[in-house]
């Protein structure tokens, strides 16, 4: 949950998670439309998806798997979360590199490469081992993280308080304020549309998103004017903007009349029914407008 989210955010997707699915084994069990529909608002929904596959993975092989290759296989997990598991965990010699690490490293060693670059990663990666104590792994990680974190900061960083300052070759150059050095930025994409409120008595309908649709296959959302080409959108109810990574939307929502036959993928769910679906960000947004 935490990846690519904030803590703050987080932490009541977490509590609600945790007393639905509260092991391994009934995560598994769960249905997927179930374990989306807790997601619903997190985003990324391909984590909820692999966490759910992990699962039953885990399930299967009778216990979470006690070695890094074990960790790193599981359906969702990458190199950073693979070392942070086995070694705060397990007590096993893999260094982390997540973004607090980076900057830590990019100013000690002075080194202004592109930290988008993979190859820069794996050269981090590969200082970070070096420094890493195999003695205290996990200990070792979550300090350089927190050093990151609250010492080493993107902007301000605060040096003289820093453990590092004495071997920091930036510090030493003046380059602090320069680095790290991330040249690779995707330029934001702004997209227009409309979402159409159409109501029958205390039910709304919806649209389920193809299978096709990935990122967001399987969920509940409020159909367009190209969705229904004969429901002539009426009254402004308002307008929601929603930004899914470099995507920025703006979204006008209206109300328009029911069409006269509802087939899949529509259908009417009833106001109180909302919260067990999986219903999309744009569409909670736009069904709080007053």
């Amino acid at each position: 949950m935490l990846q690519q989210t904030r803590a703050t955010a987080v932490i009541p997707y977490y509590e609600r998670f945790l007393a639905r699915f509260p092991d391994a084994a009934a995560l598994a069990a769960a249905p997927e439309h179930d374990v989306l529909a807790m997601w619903a608002g997190l985003g990324y929904y391909s984590r909820a998806r692999n966490l759910r596959k992990a699962a039953q993975a885990i399930a299967a092989a009778g216990g979470f798997p006690s070695d890094y290759a074990g960790i790193r296989a599981l359906p969702g997990i990458g190199e950073y979360t693979a070392a942070a598991v086995a070694s705060i965990a397990f007590g096993l010699p893999y260094a982390v590199l997540d973004g607090n690490v980076m900057r830590v490293v990019a100013r000690v060693e002075n080194d202004g490469s592109d930290t988008g670059s993979a190859r820069t990663r794996e050269r981090f990666r590969a200082v970070a081992q070096q420094w890493l104590d195999p003695r205290e792994p996990g200990h070792f990680n979550q300090a350089l993280m927190e050093l990151g974190a609250t010492v080493c900061l993107p902007r301000k960083p605060q040096c003289l308080l820093c453990p590092l300052a004495s071997r920091c070759r930036a510090r030493e150059e003046g380059t602090v304020a320069q680095l790290p050095v991330k040249l690779r930025k995707t330029e934001p994409v702004h997209l227009v549309g409309t979402l159409l409120v159409i109501r029958k008595g205390s039910s709304v309908l919806l649209r389920q998103r193809a299978a096709a649709q990935s990122r967001m296959a399987g969920f509940w959302d409020l159909p367009t004017p190209e969705d229904l080409p004969r429901s002539k959108p009426g009254e402004v109810l308002g307008e929601i903007r929603h930004t899914i990574t470099h995507h920025h939307y703006k979204l006008a929502v209206r109300r328009a009349r029911p069409p006269a036959n509802v087939a899949e993928p529509f259908r009417w769910w009833e106001l109180s029914q909302l919260t067990a679906i999986p219903l999309s960000t744009t569409a909670r947004k736009a069904l709080a407008l007053k």
